[in-house]
Order: C-alpha cells, then sequence, then structure tokens
C-alpha cells in the first residue's frame, strides 16, 4: 500500500484534539471527533456541534474487516468494539471477518441490506471490494474506509489509516541518527511481504532516509511474510549472508518474533534493531533494553477506535472538536511515533499481542 512522497500519497495502505482516551494513549497527533471533557459543547463552526462523550442521536455501525490472523488485525477488532462500548448511544454491528474476498463482500452487503447508519471497512483488499464501498455510499450509507483503501474516493465519505512511508522514513531516520558516527554503516532490511503496496511504501520511505546518512550503506534485503516463521527463517539467511552489519530495520513486529529467535540462536548482539507496528512483546523488550531491540515505529491500531468515532459523528450530523469546518476530514493519515526507552512507559498501554 506509486512511490509516496513525504507530504503525499500516504494514506494508500494499511492523530490539535485527540480521538479520546485510546487515541491519546496511543499518542496520535490529528485531529479527532471526540473530547472526554464532557463539558466541551464548543461548536466546530458557527452553531454547528462537535462530537463529544454525550449521549446523542442513537447510531448503528457496520464494522467489516478480513480475517484476524495476524496481532495487529486482533487489535483493530479489540479497539472498535471497546471504543463502540464507551458509547450508549452506539450500537455496533461486526462481521465474522474474511480473507476471501467475496466473503467479506457478502458481509458487507448484508451490513448495507440491514440498512445500518455508517459503515466501518477495513478491507482484505482495498481494489476489489471498492465497487461494495461504492454500492454503500450510494445506499446513503457513509464509508469510514480504515487502513487499506479503496481505490475511488467515491467509495467512501473519510479514510484513515497509518502512515506506511512514514514508517520507513522514521525507521531510517532514527537508525541514521543513531549510526552518525558510524565510518561505512551497514544496514539491513527486512521487509514484509512485496505484493503488498504497504511494503514497497516501507521500504522507499526508509531509502530515502538513508540518503540523508552518506556513511550508511543498505547491504541486504529480504521479503518475510508477517509471520513468526517467517521472520525466523528469513533472519536466519540475513544473518548467515551478513556476518557484519550495523542495524536492522523490521518492518512487523509479529514477525519480528520470530527474527529475534533467529537472532538469539545465532548468538548475535552486535548491531541495533528497530521494529514495527507497537505489539507489547516488542515494547517490553524495548524498556528491559537488554537485547538488539532498542525501538519500533508504530502503525496503531487504535485507529478502529478513531474510525468509530468519526462513525459516531457522521452518523450523528456532527463536526469534529478543535475544527472550524462544519464536516469531518476526508482522511487522517496517523504518525508513525518512534517508540524506544525514552517514552516507552507511554505507548506500552496500547501494545498489542
Amino acid at each position: 500500500m506509486p512511490e509516496p512522497t513525504p507530504f503525499k500519497n500516504r494514506f494508500t495502505s494499511r492523530r490539535g484534539m485527540l480521538f479520546g482516551a485510546a487515541a491519546v494513549s496511543a499518542g496520535t497527533l490529528l485531529v479527532g471527533c471526540t473530547s472526554n471533557d464532557s463539558k466541551d459543547e464548543e461548536p466546530a463552526a458557527n452553531d454547528q456541534p462537535a462530537a463529544d462523550d454525550k449521549p446523542g442521536k442513537q447510531v448503528t455501525i457496520g464494522f467489516a474487516g478480513p480475517q484476524a490472523d495476524h496481532g495487529w488485525l486482533n487489535a483493530i477488532n479489540d479497539n472498535a468494539e471497546s471504543r463502540a462500548k464507551k458509547y450508549s448511544d452506539v450500537t455496533l454491528e461486526i462481521t465474522e471477518g474474511s480473507n476471501d474476498t467475496a466473503q467479506q463482500i457478502g458481509q458487507i452487503e448484508t451490513l448495507i441490506n440491514k440498512k445500518v447508519d455508517v459503515l466501518v471497512v477495513l478491507p482484505a483488499d482495498g481494489k476489489a471490494l471498492t465497487q461494495v464501498g461504492l454500492k454503500a455510499m450510494r445506499a446513503g450509507i457513509p464509508v469510514v474506509n480504515l487502513d487499506r483503501i479503496f481505490n475511488t474516493p467515491q467509495a467512501y465519505r473519510c479514510w484513515v489509516g497509518g502512515d506506511n512511508y512514514g514508517m520507513g522514513l522514521n525507521a531510517g531516520h532514527y537508525i541514521g541518527e543513531k549510526l552518525k558516527g558510524t565510518s561505512d554503516a551497514r544496514v539491513i532490511e527486512l521487509a514484509g511481504l512485496d505484493n503488498l503496496e504497504l511494503t514497497k511504501q516501507r521500504t522507499q520511505g526508509f531509502d530515502d532516509a538513508l540518503k540523508n546518512y552518506p556513511n550508511i550503506k543498505k547491504v541486504a534485503r529480504q521479503a518475510a511474510e508477517f509471520t513468526v516463521e517467517s521472520g525466523q527463517a528469513k533472519m536466519a539467511q540475513l544473518l548467515q549472508a551478513q556476518p557484519k552489519f550495523d542495524a536492522l530495520w523490521n518492518h512487523d513486529d509479529d514477525q519480528g518474533v520470530g527474527a529475534l529467535r533467529a537472532i538469539e540462536q545465532a548468538g548475535r548482539d552486535d548491531f541495533l534493531m528497530v521494529g514495527g507496528a507497537g505489539a507489547l512483546a516488542a515494547f517490553q523488550a524495548i524498556k528491559q533494553d537488554n537485547g538488539v531491540l532498542k525501538a519500533t515505529v508504530l502503525y496503531p491500531p487504535t485507529m478502529a477506535a478513531s474510525a468509530i468515532d468519526l462513525a459516531r459523528a457522521l452518523g450523528q450530523g456532527k463536526g469534529v472538536g478543535g475544527l472550524a469546518e462544519y464536516e469531518i476530514p476526508a482522511s487522517i493519515t496517523l504518525y508513525s511515533a518512534v517508540v524506544d526507552k525514552t517514552n516507552v512507559d507511554q505507548y506500552m498501554s496500547t501494545g498489542f499481542k
């Protein structure tokens, strides 16, 4: 999930005021649509009310995502469900989830037929599910497109998701600053699935960041499959092929569990490692600070809680607290913060298992 620039096209993947407690703890940096201060009834613009924690019009939100076969996707579902329970005026209709395109389309069509007020959709494949997004919008059901983006803005009212290019960019700058005094520094990359656009964006951001550090050369790259097993196997190959390097960037904390196993088995501790996404196990390892993992770059699953906030505001016809506009934004790209031992305690509660 084209080659984006640091300021454009960074929302083709997978925080002002924040999206309430869940997003605050995740350190999101863009404007959201609720405030935990229920006395905050200031209008978004002129006399347009802004969404807050006070009960309002009842809203039924349909939530459809892919099969939760990965720690991050499990956290997406958990964030959506727990956020919806926060509001007495929200009813959440959640599907079982599927990685089969036809099955997920069928699940979304069922939600359309139930005439839910708003849809939140994290498509297994954004391109393949564009038509059902269009179907919902044409039926008068606004769609909050979560993470993996549909092919056309006509298929959604608002997109909210992570910054894959920014992940690579921030990982590269973190490593670059850590190796600034190292001559002829060598770095390697353990990527995710190469057939995903998001993997290409993460690599592009990383490569662009490294261009700022002429003392650093990327000497190897392996693509894994976002699983513990693939992370272990591909990392073992990298370690065998590269007897000497200074830093590793691993795209995904789930496959990072396997990568760390391979590193331990090889008895290697002569480099620093930066992970990706924000798993609890990664945060704990960073806090303990007794291994190679020194940081991880966030791809926050709290985006699902933010999507529920946005869907509620849409269903109630309200604006966003802290913005002058009458309407919620058309797109919101989350910030890929770097978490290391200096700030890990702030993010610990957001780590996913």
